[in-house]
């Protein structure tokens, strides 16, 4: 992370691509485990959590918010999804056609977050030209 206002935007994003990883993984070990006998699928919540800290910010402006984020605090969470009813007799609660979808849907958001912090870089660049 770089300490400047200049890249309070960059570091929100480079915070959300670590939790696009991760749960990239997760979900990774979702589809590997679709068989394995009582296994509870995993995920990770990083867009609950930004949520919840712009809205209790102070600050009314995003820029404010943004700002004022302690990015300490700001981390993707993986956890056991054991609220997923499952279909099967083994207690496994993996579908992997959920799975597929998750995972395409997950790296849909990655690249456009990447495309996002690849902008503000190139806006930075211009204004130090």
């Amino acid at each position: 992370m770089i300490n400047s206002g200049v890249y309070n935007y960059i570091n929100v994003l480079d915070k959300a691509l670590d939790a696009s990883a991760l749960r990239s993984k997760a979900i990774a070990n979702n589809i590997a485990n679709v068989d394995t006998p009582h296994y509870k699928r995993q995920d990770v919540s990083f867009a609950e959590n930004l949520q919840r800290a712009l809205k209790n910010s102070k600050f009314e402006t995003l820029d404010e918010k943004v700002k004022s984020l302690k990015l300490s605090r700001l981390n993707g969470t993986m956890f056991t999804d054991n609220e997923a009813y499952s279909y099967r007799l083994d207690g496994n609660n993996v579908d992997i056609d959920t799975e597929n979808v998750q995972m395409a849907a997950n790296q849909l958001l990655y690249n456009g977050l990447e495309q996002s912090a690849d902008a503000q870089f190139r806006v930075i660049q211009t204004v130090l030209k």
